[in-house]
């Protein structure tokens, strides 16, 4: 005979769990977005004011088209605009060149380093750092003018470079501390020297900090007014912030041009954000010890 077993009858269909509302959620997430867009906005309106007013014929222009470029052909052709456009670009890419060529190795010391002689180094940059740039512009001018640097782009290169390297090596030591010291001591192991680990470890996995050190000390050079005001003094060696106050100060009256050198100047930092933004990553390293 074989056994038989009879289940209990269910007494009914169980109900359905219910899934939480996601409503409030999803609402914040607008309200966020919509925030976002605004702000967005507000922020690219003097922009857009700047551009189109670059757009638009001077009153001495005989075009009768609503949007032209001949405020832009005028001032490239008729200024001295495209050369303070070169001595920016001179001293903004030497000031950037040495900043990270410096940092990238001082912050390896910082970050790997102990004793007493780096944290003394350490404080003394983190104290040069926190003087504001008034504060030595005067005596360096006194001093690059005994030198003959006071008007030359070599002497303001000095000063940006100066005035880079301590936050460029502050920026370079907090992102060489999120790579593990582990990565460098599997390659000792297989033989790589001290230099060797910081070149093929460090340095290969440093992307996104080398270039926001490098983004910084481009913008300090590229928007700074106060020290070239200070330093240079012929219309030849103006970089462009110098030389747009000048062209204002001139063409008060001309919009249309005074905003096409405002877009002229705005156009290298625009590129370098829109080249280098897909080079930026958070976290690139995060699994390498994975197992470990």
């Amino acid at each position: 005979m074989s056994a038989s077993v009879t289940l209990p009858a269910r007494s009914g269909a169980q109900p359905a769990l219910a899934r939480p509302s996601r409503a409030p959620e999803e609402k914040g997430k607008w309200w966020r977005f919509a925030l976002l867009i605004v702000l967005t906005a507000l922020t690219l309106i003097p922009i857009a004011v700047v551009i189109g007013l670059s757009l638009q014929p001077s009153a001495a222009s005989t075009t009768t088209d609503p949007i032209t470029l001949e405020n832009f052909a005028t001032v490239l052709t008729e200024t001295s605009v495209l050369v303070w456009l070169r001595n920016s670009l001179v001293v903004t890419l030497a000031t950037v060149l040495v900043s990270v060529l410096v940092a990238a190795p001082a912050g390896y010391v910082l970050s790997r380093g102990r004793g007493r002689v780096v944290s003394g180094y350490s404080l003394l940059l983190f104290v040069i750092q926190s003087l504001p740039v008034i504060v030595s512009v005067v005596p360096l001018f006194i001093l690059f003018a005994g030198f003959g640097l006071s008007d030359s782009l070599f002497g303001i290169t000095l000063v940006y470079v100066g005035s880079t390297i301590a936050v460029a090596t502050w920026m370079m030591a907090a992102y060489i501390d999120s790579i593990p010291i582990a990565l460098e001591e599997a390659a000792w192991i297989d033989g790589a020297s001290v230099f060797g680990g910081f070149v093929r470890i460090i340095l290969r996995n440093s992307l996104p900090g080398i270039l926001s050190t490098a983004i910084f000390a481009f913008l300090l050079a590229w928007n700074d007014y106060l020290v070239a005001l200070v330093f240079l003094r012929s219309e030849l060696s103006f970089t462009l912030p110098v030389g747009v106050q000048s062209f204002v100060q001139q063409n008060m009256t001309d919009w249309g041009s005074i905003m096409a050198v405002s877009v002229i100047m705005m156009i290298p930092p625009i590129l370098l954000f829109a080249t280098l933004n897909r080079y930026f990553s958070v976290g690139g390293i995060g699994g390498s010890l994975a197992g470990r």
